[in-house]
């Protein structure tokens, strides 16, 4: 009973209150008069949903029952449990909306990435922790922890899953940074992901970006050998790309990269989806058109507006007023959660709270983004 008392109930008032928005959106994304454009399935992630919102009940008081040490000893034997589904997943996988990342199993679908993302950060965190001696001299461990999270990455882009591997991606830099790395070895390691996505834009963004990073990793580490491998990383990475752009992708494949960059480049192909959604949050104003008004979402022009663009369903309808506080509340939360890490005094669970944070942070940077 301890263990209920000591919850933070600020977290879980303000979990209570994004999971009730989020059935609020998914009900008039699903049950509206939209439903008729709908086939079954889709209609039926309200009622998953509402039985998710019920099982994370369960599951957060069944928790409370478990210590760190039960999680840091159990988190190298759930690594290897959630890799042979991610990998089995790629083989024998059901495939939804071009990406093959279900797996069937009696009768439920279960995306194995999901688990691979509690379980990574379970086995990373347990890694670094149990290893206190990481320095610029010594990144052994770094490496090692970095290629715990890049193999799961690897097969779940291999899945045409590209937006979960870029959330596995983006663990990176938090738990190097987190677990003691010294800052010019973290940028190190996260530059190229960064000079890449500025030279989709323009290559003299990322030859920029290479010039800059190598000056920043000398003023942070003083390491000669650092900075100039820094440098060399980068011009390799602008290159790369540029060859890419230029000689490998198909035509199809490159019309969507510029479409990502610039949607009007192609309105009614790839820039489709950014082009309604801003439409749809656009048309919401300051109060929204009210619950089951909104046209763009009940005549379904949103594309996949019950998952990636369920944001745009709460402007549209709820408006400026409603979608900020959908922010200010996830703000909040981030706040309580980060503020929780500083107090844990176990490494290993500090470490895991501020990577479930940043988790969390990435998805609702992504979808409040795609609006």
């Amino acid at each position: 009973m301890n263990n209920l008392r000591n919850l933070n109930w600020s977290i879980i008032s303000s979990w209570i209150v994004l999971a009730i928005i989020g059935l609020v959106a998914i009900y008039s994304a699903t049950q509206g008069p939209v439903s008729e454009f709908l086939p079954d399935y889709i209609q039926n992630n309200f009622a998953k949903q509402l039985f998710f919102v019920a099982l994370a009940v369960v599951l957060v008081l069944l928790f409370q029952f478990f210590t760190p040490r039960t999680y840091m000893q159990l988190s190298y034997l759930f690594y290897g449990v959630a890799l042979l589904l991610v990998i089995l997943t790629l083989f024998f996988g059901t495939e939804i909306n071009g990406a093959k990342s279900w797996i069937r199993i009696g009768g439920f679908n279960l995306q194995a990435s999901e688990l691979m993302k509690i379980a990574t950060i379970l086995a990373t965190a347990q890694y670094l922790t149990s290893r206190r001696d990481i320095s610029a001299e010594n990144i052994r461990y770094a490496l090692i922890a970095v290629s715990m999270i890049l193999v799961p990455t690897i097969f779940i882009f291999l899945q045409n899953d590209t937006g979960t591997a870029m959330v596995f991606l983006a663990l990176i830099p938090v738990m190097l940074f987190w677990s003691g790395l010294p800052y010019g070895v973290s940028v190190y390691i996260v530059s190229p992901a960064i000079i890449l996505y500025l030279t989709v834009f323009d290559w003299k963004f990322g030859a920029i970006a290479t010039i800059l990073i190598a000056f920043l990793i000398f003023m942070l580490q003083k390491r000669v050998w650092l900075t100039i491998t820094s440098f060399i990383t980068g011009i390799i990475t602008v290159v790369g790309v540029n060859v890419a752009l230029t000689d490998i992708l198909q035509p199809h494949q490159i019309a969507r990269i510029t479409a990502f960059t610039n949607p009007a480049f192609d309105p009614t192909g790839a820039g489709w989806n950014v082009i309604q959604a801003k439409t749809a949050i656009g048309s919401g104003g300051l109060l929204g058109k009210g619950f089951l008004e909104g046209t763009q979402t009940q005549l379904k022009f949103l594309p996949a507006q019950w998952t990636d663009f369920i944001s745009c369903v709460i402007g549209e309808e709820f408006g400026f007023v409603g979608l900020g506080l959908l922010v200010i509340t996830f703000l909040f939360l981030f706040l309580k959660l980060l503020r929780m890490a500083g107090n844990q005094q176990h490494p290993f669970a500090q470490l895991v709270t501020v990577s479930v944070t940043a988790v969390f942070f990435i998805h609702f940077v992504v979808n409040i983004g795609s609006a």
